[in-house]
């Protein structure tokens, strides 16, 4: 039984003549979600509710096609699943609740949002929505969409081999594969930023939209998921624990404690399309879903592509 703490809502017919689109990933995540619970009390509240289960093998867009016919749409899953489902329903103007059902669930978390059913109806009623940016990302011809960030390099090699650790250590998977990542492999990278060519050695290049690693920790400052432009963060150091001090750097920033104290570890760029290659082939990775597929890739904005449902405010997803 699900025991709820303080006064619970009551059924109040608020969503009445509202309808919602769930579209779920039944392979999400380790435990029980709170989706059945979720689900019906949208219902309660007089909301028709309308379940789709992902398949294997059918395209995302059919599951969104007849979209602009509901009131809200929900994506329940990790990470990879909200945001092909966001890139799906692209520029169709139904707020979208990112329903945490996966092990990370980042995208969640920089928006904000509770864990709890009760919580996450009550964004439901309130009918809050922020449009944000996305990014589009090209492969050998074929796109993608992501929410929170790309990377090639550190960042992908690590999320490739906490794929076989997930299962058993949950999120904790992130953190026992970054410490194998200790002395990843340098490459020279070559980009292409709003057109201008530039090289760099490292270990890494992240493409970011959202800025909040786990924890709402920003990964570093100045990242805004409405203004247009991703930020480009060069990975210049030799090894991940060179890069903490770059995240002490970004949490000092969030809480006003002053300027850097450290640099040049990282280096920061806005961009609005960004083309990815290296000297060594590296994994990619969107949205915490890793790609056999390697550099070279190409990133663009995608500006105001999806309005999220939230109850926080645009300050409070910038870093």
């Amino acid at each position: 039984m699900h025991v709820m703490t303080g006064a619970a809502p009551t059924p109040s017919g608020t969503l009445n003549g509202t309808r919602i689109l769930v579209v779920f990933n039944p392979k999400s995540g380790s435990g029980d979600s709170q989706l059945p619970q979720f689900m019906q009390m949208l219902r309660e509240d007089g909301a028709e509710v309308v379940e789709r289960e992902l398949q294997k093998d059918t395209p995302m867009a059919d599951y969104v096609q007849d979209v602009e016919q509901f009131t809200y749409l929900v994506g329940a899953g990790g990470d990879g699943t909200v945001s092909s489902l966001a890139y799906a329903a692209r520029y169709k103007n139904v707020p979208m609740l990112a329903f945490p059902a996966g092990t990370a669930n980042l995208i969640a978390q920089n928006l904000d949002l509770p864990q709890d059913a009760p919580a996450l109806a009550e964004i439901v009623r309130g009918g809050h929505s922020l449009r944000v940016d996305m990014g589009e990302i090209e492969v050998k011809g074929e796109k993608s969409g992501f929410c929170m960030l790309a990377g090639a390099g550190a960042d992908a090699s690590m999320i490739r081999d906490s794929e076989e650790l997930k299962e058993r250590f949950g999120a904790m998977a992130y953190v026992m594969s970054a410490m194998k990542q200790l002395n990843p492999k340098k490459t020279t990278f070559h980009l292409k930023i709003d057109g201008q060519l530039r090289e760099f050695e490292g270990i890494g290049v992240m493409i970011a939209n959202f800025g909040m690693a786990n924890y709402r920790l920003p990964i570093t400052s100045d990242i805004s998921p409405s203004d247009g432009r991703f930020t480009v963060i060069l990975m210049k150091a030799g090894n991940i624990m060179r890069l903490l001090p770059n995240l002490i750097d970004s949490v000092r920033a969030k809480l006003n404690l002053g300027d850097p104290m450290f640099s040049g570890n990282l280096e920061t760029i806005e961009a609005r399309t960004v083309e990815v290659d290296a000297d060594d082939p590296f994994p990619l990775q969107y949205d915490g879903e890793l790609h056999v597929e390697t550099t070279p890739f190409q990133a663009s904005i995608l500006p105001g592509a999806i309005r999220f449902l939230t109850a926080a405010k645009r300050d409070d997803l910038e870093t």
